[in-house]
């Protein structure tokens, strides 16, 4: 008997939610919990097992690694969410000081400069102008100290 996993791991995209450190908890309960039905699992069908044909010994070894590589594939998807949320934090962050564009919830094209940046459970919000900016909503970066094209002074030339 093998078992699969309950639920696949998804992430939601590079702009969207991202588990953070308020969901570890959760995580970890999850995972106990997750060991516990496995570990309940195996003790019945050992329990229950046929005297007569009892369960392949390479069976067993065969679902406990399935199970140990599931753990560990869960750990390294956790690991991941975990970095993507730092480098969403730390991209953000980079924004202040620059001007953005973006749309609001009207559908209008809006621009100002990044006052500041939230951090939150929905991921970092930049601050414009008293506005809350959803990361994702952002279309376009520009340097906040944007002037007029410095035009390249032109060298007469000399004959000789």
């Amino acid at each position: 008997m093998s078992i699969a996993a309950t639920e696949p791991v998804t992430h939601t995209g590079m702009l969207g939610t991202v588990p953070g450190a308020d969901t570890s908890a959760k995580t970890k309960l999850g995972n106990s919990q997750d060991k516990d039905m496995f570990l309940q699992l195996l003790v019945a069908q050992m329990k229950y097992q046929d005297p007569t044909n009892p369960t392949d010994s390479a069976q067993f070894l065969a679902q406990s690694a399935q199970f140990t590589a599931l753990e560990k594939m869960q750990a390294v998807a956790d690991q991941t969410a975990q970095l993507v949320s730092a480098q969403l934090s730390f991209g953000a962050s980079g924004l202040v000081g620059r001007t953005v564009t973006w749309t609001d919830t009207e559908g209008t094209s809006q621009t100002g400069l990044v006052n500041g940046v939230s951090f939150g459970a929905d991921g970092p919000s930049l601050d414009v102008g008293g506005t809350t900016v959803a990361l994702g909503q952002v279309q376009r970066v520009d340097d906040g100290t944007r002037t007029a094209t410095p035009s390249v002074p032109t060298v007469p030339s000399t004959s000789v």
